[in-house]
């Protein structure tokens, strides 16, 4: 009796200790993976939208980011792209789609105010390696660029339209991912952030 309270006591204190410790870490740590997301962002602003002047991180969405046609998807935050004149060229997206097959991918877009598409830039993406995360070269990424369609579908015969895209090959389900991520943010653009000009 004496050895189990004594166990479990000793077992209380460590467990107590090592509570504490993670604690301490996670406040030392949180700030700086704060500052090192933020300026991911900042960067990958500047990659999809490199001709904008500045951005408004201060523009709050309307709405909680959802579109219907795409359930897996999700608009996490609208950014303004603004030109010299501060008056808005576009728009960078967050959007995060949870059709990945490592999980979720979350990337910026940019979106001309005529609904060109000026790029992607991950955030996030955990696919396999030399299948999936072939989505983070510019072969696949570079693809969006330029394209100006409502909807994009991917092939794996040949991108031969312009609202093509080639699929990754052996990553049929990151390229649908990736793809049904865009369509969401074009839907996003076309659906709220046209029609509330």
């Amino acid at each position: 009796m004496k050895e189990t309270i004594k166990s479990t006591v000793l077992l209380t204190v460590i467990t107590l200790i090592a509570g504490i410790l993670l604690g301490a870490v996670y406040q030392v740590t949180k700030g700086p993976i704060e500052e090192q997301q933020q300026l991911r962002r900042e960067k990958a602003c500047e990659t999809v939208f490199p001709e904008a002047a500045s951005f408004d991180t201060s523009y709050e969405m309307s709405d909680d980011g959802t579109v219907k046609e795409y359930e897996s998807d999700h608009i996490d935050s609208v950014i303004p792209a603004l030109d010299e004149k501060g008056e808005t060229a576009g728009y960078v997206l967050t959007v995060t789609s949870e059709e990945g097959y490592g999980g979720e991918i979350q990337f910026m877009m940019g979106i001309r105010k005529d609904g060109q598409i000026n790029g992607i830039a991950f955030l996030s993406i955990s696919e396999t390696a030399g299948l999936g995360m072939k989505a983070t070269e510019p072969s696949f990424m570079n693809q969006f660029q330029g394209k100006n369609a409502e909807k994009l579908v991917y092939t794996k015969s040949g991108a031969s339209a312009d609202q093509e895209i080639d699929a990754i090959s052996g990553a049929t389900i990151t390229t649908n991912a990736v793809t049904n991520g865009v369509n969401a943010g074009l839907a996003y653009f076309h659906n709220v952030l046209k029609e509330g000009e």
